[in-house]
């Protein structure tokens, strides 16, 4: 289950990166608002299938409700689930 939760974090943190980075600036400074169109109903998928990931390994690890927080407070900050990635595989490898 870890595999497949860290597998789900970094495709939805690099969806993230993309809607931030690559998505908006398209929109708001080029006036080409498709990126943003299709990215964010991508990247919205991709946090559900996320979330139900974190909530299947917390119920399985038995974390606890901080690292639960941390976890999806770490989802929404850029570059944040590519620094708790290397922690989870340092853990559980």
């Amino acid at each position: 289950m870890i595999i497949i939760y860290r597998k789900t974090a970094l495709i939805e943190g690099l969806s993230y990166l993309i809607l931030l980075f690559i998505a908006m600036p398209l929109k708001y400074f080029f006036n080409i608002p498709e990126g943003v169109k299709y990215f964010e109903w991508i990247h919205g998928v991709l946090f559900l299938i996320f979330l139900i990931a974190l909530l299947l390994s917390a119920i399985k690890y038995r974390w606890s409700l901080k690292r639960i927080i941390l976890y999806l407070v770490g989802s929404v900050l850029p570059f944040v689930p590519f620094i708790l990635d290397k922690k989870l595989k340092e853990e559980y490898s």
